[in-house]
């Protein structure tokens, strides 16, 4: 199933946004879900991770502290609250679900997610 993004925008550094990922259609099966982001030129970045067992979250050492991941079950969306906005975190952000689970590592390689959405963009300028 696809997920699809929504929350973004643009803010000053310091700003905060939040950031929703709900499944494109009606399933009744929660995912392991990350987050990443791209920006012009480089590499799609996992930044963070949520299970869908016990919540158990993972957090990549650019965001941690400053992002937070969270999951309503009863709405199946995954959010990510991001605070402190920088002048390096503008990027295209996508959520997707886990082939296998949110785990160490594999938290943040882009290969073991699929079904990517759109993306939804994200700027941080004063």
């Amino acid at each position: 199933v696809q997920f699809v993004e929504s929350g973004g925008g643009s803010v000053q550094p310091g700003g905060s946004l939040r950031l929703s990922c709900a499944p494109s259609t009606f399933t009744e099966e929660n995912y392991d879900v990350g987050w990443f982001r791209q920006a012009p030129g480089k590499e799609r970045e996992g930044i963070s991770c949520i299970n869908v067992r016990d919540n158990t979250t993972y957090y990549t050492d650019s965001v941690k502290g400053r992002f937070t991941i969270a999951r309503d079950n009863t709405k199946n969306t995954v959010y990510l609250q991001m605070n402190n906005l920088k002048p390096e975190d503008p990027a295209t952000y996508y959520c997707a679900p886990a082939l296998l689970l949110c785990f160490g590592a594999r938290s943040f390689s882009p290969r073991l997610f699929d079904s990517w959405g759109q993306g939804i963009q994200v700027t941080v300028s004063s």
